[in-house]
């Protein structure tokens, strides 16, 4: 598949994602790939190489399954969850940012506010709208370094003003583009990536500190 001309917002999530049912089944254990592997993979991804998104599903689904059971409690609620993340993922891919986190980081942080969204909507059936909002620590993964890096990217992002974490978080963990954002929030489309830009220098001073 080549880039879509368009804009990488408008690409289709790769079918077998879509048939594919994950359930508490799926493992991914010696599927993992060194934090660098990743960073490749998703560069490749993000100039639409279907092959390299499979890798990063393959390595990454039950993690990130398991991050967004533990908030929703519901496997038919996680199923539908997880492919809007890994739609996200396909898309966004070029919004990937290695300086500001790792990709399982990354990715993880997409699953946990996708969940968070899904329990705070006030249609969700009862079960799952009983699910507190869960800290980083609760619904995470396993491993307790990704753990930390994830609440420490979370403290970094708490740092910003509203605005400008609401921006950070749309562009680059919910896929939209440059144009949407500055229709969302009235501005200029130089104004957004000037606000980005300085977002991401303080996110970055924040977790180097």
């Amino acid at each position: 598949m080549t880039p879509d001309p368009g804009g990488s917002t408008r690409r289709r999530l790769p079918g077998y994602i879509r048939r594919d049912a994950l359930g508490p089944q799926s493992d991914d254990r010696g599927l993992m790939l060194t934090s660098d592997e990743m960073v490749w993979l998703l560069a490749a991804v993000a100039k639409g190489d279907t092959a390299a998104f499979e890798r990063v599903y393959d390595a990454t689904r039950a993690r990130l399954y398991g991050v967004v059971l533990r908030i929703l409690r519901r496997p038919d609620l996680a199923a539908e969850v997880m492919q809007d993340c890994y739609l996200r993922i396909w898309r966004g891919a070029a919004e990937f940012d290695s300086r500001v986190a790792t990709p399982i980081t990354w990715m993880v942080a997409i699953a946990r506010s996708r969940a968070l969204d899904l329990v705070r909507n006030p249609g969700m059936p009862d079960e799952a709208a009983e699910t507190p909002d869960v800290s980083a620590e609760e619904s995470g993964p396993v491993d307790p370094h990704i753990t930390e890096e994830l609440r420490h990217l979370l403290a970094c992002l708490g740092e910003l003003e509203p605005e400008h974490r609401r921006l950070v978080l749309l562009a680059y963990y919910s896929g939209w583009s440059r144009e949407q954002l500055a229709a969302r929030f009235e501005t200029g489309l130089d104004n957004v990536k000037v606000s980005l830009r300085g977002s991401l220098l303080r996110i970055r001073e924040c977790l180097g500190s």
